[in-house]
């Protein structure tokens, strides 16, 4: 499979689509309605209020989900094949896209931090290409409207603001126009939220600060979970490995482009600790720079067959979780 997939054909779209459904389509039996958390900001709870009184079927929300990740995942692997984050075109960021989020159910299932990972990976495309913008004013304004509607869906996504600043300074020249341009644009979400509450007649400060609190993330309650993360971190350790041993290699854009993931990949993690809640749904907004390094570590072992026992492990546990123990 790794190495069907290490082939960039657009015929693998369609196989892509058929791994997806294998892997998933357990979630179609037993749908669930959309997930909401404390953290949950103005504009998902808005979205949902609105979307009650339909009174959609569970499949729906459950369908909505799959062609958001399946969407998701064409998107990121497009942004590695263009940015040549690996050496070859290929669909290995796809393929690990839909496999690392079968590892928890609850990333399958439509919520907050799943419609925030849209966003996401759009913000870290625009990230890269801003090297060679020469108009980089409007893109860096974009990027913070952005992530100003991601801190609107989510709360404890305002710590992506740190990871927008930091990679100005890694991609861009320090100017100050055009951090007080990125910083326009992060409020500006803001400024309508709050003309719209006021004219409303509903204004409430607690509907716009992003209030969330720093603690500890959720022990493993199961070894199920601990074999979840293992899943997630062991591949991800070693595609480290592989593209820190191939950085020489690599034109300096990528390298930066590698090192704003692991930015990402932080920034996520301190998610997991802002007001992440006692589930592991935060912890889905790790799922884009962990799927980059698992996809390295396909695409660069020399091994023809640890590369396939790796996956068929991951995908034969993906399996069991979602269609045995649920």
């Amino acid at each position: 499979m790794t190495g069907l997939f290490k082939q960039k054909t657009s015929s693998n779209i369609l196989v892509l689509l058929v791994y997806g459904l294998i892997l998933k389509f357990n979630r179609f039996l037993h749908p669930a309605g959309p997930l909401q958390q404390p953290e949950d900001h103005f504009l998902y709870n808005w979205l949902i209020a609105f979307l009650k009184p339909l009174q959609i079927a569970p499949v729906l929300y459950v369908l909505i989900a799959f062609l958001l990740l399946f969407s998701q995942a064409l998107l990121f692997n497009r942004i590695c094949n263009d940015q040549k984050l690996l050496p070859r075109p290929n669909y290995l960021p796809a393929m690990a896209h839909m496999l690392t989020t079968s590892l928890f159910v609850e990333w399958n299932y439509f919520s907050a931090p799943l419609l925030a990972n849209t966003f996401l990976i759009w913000i870290f495309y625009r990230m890269t290409t801003l090297p060679n913008i020469q108009r980089p004013a409007p893109a860096i304004f974009s990027i913070g409207v952005l992530i100003g509607i991601v801190t609107l869906l989510y709360r404890p996504a305002i710590v992506f603001v740190g990871l927008i600043l930091l990679a100005l300074f890694i991609m861009r020249p320090f100017r100050l126009r055009e951090w007080a341009i990125n910083l326009l644009g992060i409020t500006m979400p803001y400024y309508f939220l709050a003309l719209v509450l006021y004219l409303g007649n509903k204004w409430d400060w607690n509907k716009i600060k992003p209030v969330f609190s720093i603690g500890l993330p959720a022990i493993p309650s199961s070894l199920i979970t601990t074999v979840s993360i293992s899943l997630l971190i062991i591949p991800f350790m070693i595609g480290g490995y592989y593209v820190q041993a191939n950085l020489n290699k690599m034109y300096i854009h990528v390298r930066k482009s590698w090192s704003l993931l692991l930015l990402y990949l932080i920034m996520a993690m301190l998610i997991i600790m802002a007001d992440g809640g006692s589930n592991y749904i935060s912890w889905m907004l790790c799922a884009v720079p962990i799927t980059a390094f698992h996809a390295a570590m396909y695409f660069y072992i020399n091994s023809r067959r640890l590369p396939m026992i790796i996956h068929w492990i991951l995908f034969g546990f993906a399996i069991y979780l979602n269609y045995w123990l649920n």
